[in-house]
């Protein structure tokens, strides 16, 4: 396989700063797809603070480095505590679909999916939501990565488990499949942590490329909620959807990487970076082939 596109490749683009300083304020967790007129479109996560509100922006960039907000999704819409990471898919038909990640109120910290439909990205702003992944008692479901598989789909998701109170930060990601992109089958588990090791508490796939390379999110403990860092992994081949780690720690210290490969060659990169007040950026970087 060649080498994974990662930060510090490129050059580094701010896209979205934080929405404020301190803990908690983050722009970021990306994801991103090319539109027919050689466009980006970007979907990210705003948080105001641990405790405050949240919101899902969806912004358009004709070079991927200038952004112009075209829908906004408060978590009051849907109900939610909080919100993490979108996924933004393109149809066959030319229709646009916005997968929205959206937390259960306290005390519970169940997560779960919604679904929206638009003929444009703008119409996500008043767009019927249906829930697609509800997640059950045992599981919060969130950070979808979604594409296309031949006449259907698949995603890899982040899973929760809630069956230990105090224990809830703990992550994996299951495969999942789709006829439709609307009634989804899990089947199974896709990456698990490795105990010992520096993701024994959490892995979260951010993103799989075509060639089967991809990238998640891990760490070693509790106290690292946060405080992810980057990891890469591989499709195996053995089983639809599943994953295994090629390196033994991390290869960067930023969350939620996301790359798009470009039409004529190289990458875009969109990664959530830390900086000293623990507010977080979204970063962007074009990385050459």
């Amino acid at each position: 396989m060649s080498e994974f596109p990662l930060p510090g490749a490129g050059r580094a683009v701010v896209a979205v700063p934080p929405p404020g300083r301190g803990s908690g304020y983050w722009a970021g967790c990306s994801s991103s797809v090319l539109d027919d007129d050689g466009s980006f479109l970007v979907a990210y996560r705003m948080r105001m603070g641990h405790a405050g509100r949240g919101f899902t922006i969806v912004s358009r960039s004709p070079d991927g480095e200038r952004y112009e907000e075209v829908a906004r999704l408060e978590q009051a819409r849907f109900g939610a505590a909080s919100m993490e990471r979108p996924a933004i898919v393109r149809t066959d038909d030319g229709r646009w679909r916005l997968y929205v990640c959206c937390a259960t109120p306290p005390p519970s910290k169940h997560w779960w999916i919604d679904l929206l439909e638009a003929d444009d990205p703008s119409g996500f702003a008043t767009a019927e939501r249906r829930t697609v992944m509800p997640g059950d008692a045992h599981t919060g479901v969130k950070d979808p990565v979604i594409r296309r598989l031949g006449d259907g789909w698949q995603a890899w998701i982040c899973c929760h488990a809630l069956d230990e109170p105090g224990e809830e930060d703990r992550m994996t990601t299951a495969y999942a499949t789709s006829a439709d992109g609307v009634h989804w089958e899990f089947q199974g588990q896709a990456l698990a942590p490795r105990p010992g090791m520096w993701d024994a508490r959490g892995t979260r796939v951010t993103v799989v490329l075509p060639d089967g390379r991809a990238a998640y999110d891990g760490r070693a403990t509790k106290e690292e909620n946060f405080f992810e860092r980057t990891g890469l992994a591989r499709l195996t081949g053995r089983a639809p959807g599943q994953l295994e780690q090629i390196a033994s720690g991390p290869v960067a210290d930023v969350r939620y990487l996301d790359v798009l490969p470009l039409p004529n060659g190289g990458y875009r990169i969109w990664y959530e970076a830390r900086l000293p007040d623990e507010s977080h950026e979204l970063r962007t970087e074009f990385v050459p082939a």
